[in-house]
């Protein structure tokens, strides 16, 4: 802790109690000017050259074994068996009933070695090119280079190019999204889940997983045919309810819409997280209604109707 930070922590009790129009003057400054001019800081261009540089630097290491039985390199909690530990326990559990994987926003290729390790094909989409020099990397290490496809794209409801903003494992599609600046933005191609695949794995069991960052709407309405195949895909997909949400946003505003796709298309949501909870229409209104998040996860599973025993097995 530097000298200056000590002296504020001693000081500040004294200054409140007994100077109590000082530290209203120094809340007013602290919250209404030092504040902003840190945010103007972080995205001035430097500020967002650093960030660009720290998420697109050149990848020395090469992938290494893990704990998984599989090589990665470009995450430290993936290559130690560290990420999303109950997520990772319901995709291998998936894997045993499902012949494809579709992996959206699928970053240095975590999901696609698990699915490509159990003997699973699998389609990848990543449109951030520091993502992809690692996913390409880890893909040939292993020694996979003909059982993947990737597409080095975004996915929304739309064909052409779009912005996106940030880097690594943050990058978003919606502006503003983990107070990421507007000026660490690179423009991608983009295209639908429907114009990409088709009704090429039509009558096969589907698995997909969905992590780009609050644009999950986009993709779904881009996914329409998808949603709707003979069997349903599974679908984990993660749903940020209040955190990382646009300055001035407290509740995600497409949650209820994101989950209302599924629900006209005869799915189940559950909580993707140790209790595997049932999520009904009206716990997710009533969130959206009081601002309180009752939920307390940001992955959820898709099943169609009925079939969850044979999708996930007790």
């Amino acid at each position: 802790m530097s000298v200056v930070k000590k002296f504020i922590l001693f000081v500040r009790p004294v200054v409140v109690g007994r100077l109590p129009a000082l530290a209203r003057v120094y809340r007013y400054m602290r919250d209404n000017y030092w504040a902003k001019a840190r945010a103007k800081v972080r995205n001035t261009t430097l500020a967002v050259a650093c960030q660009y540089r720290r998420d697109n630097r050149p990848m020395v290491d090469e992938p290494r074994d893990t704990p998984m039985g599989f090589k990665l390199i470009g995450d430290p909690a993936m290559e130690k068996g560290l990420f999303e530990p109950v997520e990772t326990e319901i995709v291998r559990s998936i894997l045993d009933n499902v012949e494809v994987v579709v992996n959206v926003g699928a970053n240095i290729g975590y999901y696609c070695c698990l699915a490509l390790r159990r003997g699973k094909h699998v389609v990848a989409f990543e449109p951030m090119s520091g993502n992809l020099r690692h996913l390409y990397k880890n893909i040939m290490a292993n020694g996979w280079t003909d059982r993947i496809e990737i597409f080095p794209m975004a996915l929304s409801d739309r064909v052409g190019v779009i912005e996106i903003f940030g880097g690594r494992t943050g990058a978003s599609l919606v502006k503003g999204w983990a107070d990421t600046p507007e000026r660490y933005v690179e423009i991608v191609p983009t295209s639908t889940l429907d114009n990409i695949l088709g009704s090429r794995f039509q009558g096969r069991k589907c698995l997909v997983l969905v992590d780009i960052e609050g644009a999950e709407k986009l993709a779904l309405e881009g996914a329409t045919s998808f949603l709707s195949a003979e069997p349903r895909p599974v679908w984990m997909v993660e749903i940020a309810i209040t955190a990382h949400q646009p300055k001035g946003t407290t509740i995600n505003p497409h949650l209820l819409p994101t989950f209302e796709i599924f629900w006209e298309r005869g799915y189940e949501a559950w909580t993707a997280d140790e209790s595997m909870r049932l999520v009904l229409p009206a716990e997710v209104e009533a969130i959206v209604e009081s601002g309180e998040d009752t939920l307390l996860t940001h992955n959820f599973l898709f099943i169609e109707e009925g079939r969850k025993m044979e999708i996930l097995p007790a």
